[in-house]
């Protein structure tokens, strides 16, 4: 069988009477109507604007049913362009604050967008739910898995929607290919590999410096511990353990995410991680080179980092929005699922997926596959939905939560030099095993301090 294009694909999925594609149509025609009445339009405040969040901020001011209300974030010298890129797309211009906190007071504000480093999402988060707001929070959901766990507690609580920004759970192209998986047709999965490998170069030591003058570094810190300003710290915090937990965190969790919803798991039995700091001298904690090894009931998933290959290439967005497949063998973002009847290789973001059967002819033989955009604008859709009808996301709190978690479980092995740890599920702590526990939690500087009562 060969591949379909993207239009194809559309249209079979509608005639198949794929329930998420309907959805997402209605919806899309929606968005490119009218502008809905003020009065009617969700009005969101975005909660950290530099990178990834401004890139929200542009998108949701685009919509007829949002509004930016609020630009919020401790680095002043930001507010200007997305001020003027938000404006610029909804007529409006947004309000700007530098502690969001304001925003929350708003009794005006429908939701929150957090777009925060890592180690803001959880207090951010429970914040906002605690303000009677909606939540669209970035991944990885949290810094620790205890507080991973108040986020959702957070969530109930309060009754409020959090949705995760792993947009592939709402990719009509990857709820297809869980729906062959479902049907049996790659038979038994017993084996997964999850692959994330870029180049991303080590960092040289930098002295500390003042903090620049509009920014306010002492709540940049927030939860964490404190410190003079480093421009490693503020630019390189993905590599460093107290604000994040390194690229198996920062990006690798968008595969995990993708891998444990397509093959049906929650939580792994044990988990053992293996690497090092290898490619270059700096000051880089997490590392350059990981293995993580978890095993399910029927199931081994690994996961495999490197941060030194140039030619492991991620997608670039004409790609993922083409009808184009990667070439696999040195696609930086794949998911591979080992079916008895079948090799499903899956792509996040666009990259679609396709089935191989046994070469004929010693030829590839690709006996299904799908394909499909970026899937931002789906999800933004079910966000939005979601905000209205009350219904929990695609990509609800405790599934981001329980992805992170697989994340989080890796390192904490990987810090105590291997070692394997065995997960208990309904506690979500490590067995037999105080010193590991010790890492579900982090130490919290006053006054950002995630309660134990949400």
């Amino acid at each position: 069988m060969s591949r379909l294009s993207r239009r194809e694909f559309l249209e079979s999925t509608t005639s198949t009477g794929l329930a998420f594609g309907a959805g997402v149509a209605a919806l899309t025609a929606a968005r490119q109507s009218v502008a809905a009445p003020a009065s009617e339009r969700v009005r969101l405040a975005v909660v950290g604007i530099h990178g990834r969040g401004g890139v929200h901020a542009q998108k949701f001011a685009s919509r007829p049913d949002c509004e930016i209300a609020y630009l919020c974030d401790v680095d002043e010298s930001l507010f200007p362009q997305n001020v003027s890129n938000v404006e610029q797309a909804q007529k409006k211009k947004p309000q700007t604050v530098g502690d969001f906190r304001r925003a929350l007071d708003d009794k005006n504000v429908d939701a929150i967008i957090v777009a925060t480093p890592d180690h803001w999402h959880a207090l951010a988060t429970i914040w906002g739910c605690q303000a009677g707001k909606d939540v669209y929070v970035e991944k990885p959901v949290s810094h620790s898995p205890w507080e991973g766990r108040k986020m959702v507690e957070a969530a109930r609580q309060h009754g409020r929607i959090v949705q995760v920004g792993t947009q592939n759970r709402s990719a009509p192209y990857c709820i297809a290919a869980k729906e062959y998986i479902a049907s049996g047709k790659l038979g038994p999965i017993h084996m997964v590999r999850v692959i994330n490998q870029k180049d991303w170069p080590n960092v040289a030591a930098v002295p500390d410096r003042p903090t620049p003058p509009k920014l306010n570094w002492d709540m940049w810190t927030g939860p964490a511990p404190a410190s003079p300003y480093n421009e490693n710290y503020h630019h390189q915090w993905h590599h460093f353990w107290r604000f994040s937990g390194g690229d198996i965190i920062n990006d690798g969790v968008h595969q995990m995410d993708l891998a444990r919803w397509a093959s049906g798991k929650d939580y792994p039995q044990s988990v053992y991680s293996t690497g090092g700091r290898y490619a270059g001298k700096g000051v880089h904690e997490s590392p350059d080179t990981q293995v993580a090894v978890y095993q399910f009931d029927d199931m081994v998933l690994t996961f495999e980092l490197t941060l030194y290959t140039p030619y492991m290439i991620k997608s670039d967005q004409a790609l993922r929005d083409s009808d184009m497949f990667p070439y696999w063998p040195q696609n930086a973002e794949r998911i591979e699922l080992y079916g008895s009847k079948g090799l499903m290789i899956l792509g996040r973001h666009g990259c679609g997926w396709q089935v191989y059967d046994r070469p004929k002819d010693r030829q590839p033989v690709v006996a299904a596959s799908g394909n499909g955009p970026f899937p931002d604008e789906p999800h933004f859709d079910n966000f939005i939905a979601c905000i209205k009808s009350r219904q929990r996301p695609n990509a609800d709190i405790e599934e981001g939560h329980r992805s992170t978690l697989m994340c989080q479980l890796a390192n904490i092995s990987y810090r105590l030099g291997g070692r394997k740890l065995t997960v208990d599920a309904t506690s979500e702590t490590l067995k037999d095993d105080p010193e590991a526990n010790k890492f579900l939690k982090r130490e919290y500087r006053s006054p950002w301090v995630v309660p134990e009562k949400v």
